[in-house]
């Protein structure tokens, strides 16, 4: 099992295709040709920032895989990419950093892509807030877990929008 500080890297997906008559399976819709160029523009920045990941935990939906795929593309050395379904929508926080603990049980920098509103309710759990920590498409932001599984006393230690990733 790793040790000392755990890195959590959350990530929120990537601009995807509008909900609708084209997409009337929300699991399924995929990034926007536009949001995937972002997004690999944004891990730019982000590889500036973070210091090796170990593992990519992704949502199952697609949008979230497409996105893991080009954070992981971003990184090197590339970490592998796994789905967790605990980061899909409707799972709670407590639950998710339980499943989180258990999937990345020998990883240390573990990369989290996920959605709103969930993925600002994990972060707010994570540190121990009470009010959602918002995220745009794209955004990111680093917790440090003293403790494995997470508890509620994770520091946040920076948080980027996309717009600054991405300069």
């Amino acid at each position: 099992m790793a040790r000392g500080p755990h890195r959590l890297y959350l990530i929120r997906h990537a601009i995807a295709a509008e909900r609708g008559d084209e997409w009337p399976d929300d699991t399924k819709r995929p990034l926007t040709e536009r949001g995937a160029k972002r997004m690999a523009q944004i891990m730019a920045g982000f590889a500036d920032l973070a210091e090796p990941v170990d593992l990519v935990l992704t949502s199952p939906l697609t949008r979230a895989l497409e996105t893991a795929q080009i954070v992981a593309a971003g990184l090197d050395p590339r970490p592998s990419v796994r789905s967790l379904p605990a980061l899909a929508p409707g799972h709670g926080p407590s639950s998710t950093a339980t499943a989180i603990a258990a999937a990345a049980r020998d990883a240390q920098h573990v990369a989290l892509v996920g959605h709103e509103p969930g993925l600002g309710a994990l972060a707010a759990w994570l540190i121990g807030a009470r009010s959602p920590v918002p995220f745009k498409k794209g955004g990111i932001c680093r917790i440090d877990a003293a403790h494995w599984p997470p508890r509620r006393d994770g520091q946040l230690i920076w948080m980027a929008t996309p717009k600054i990733l991405r300069k």
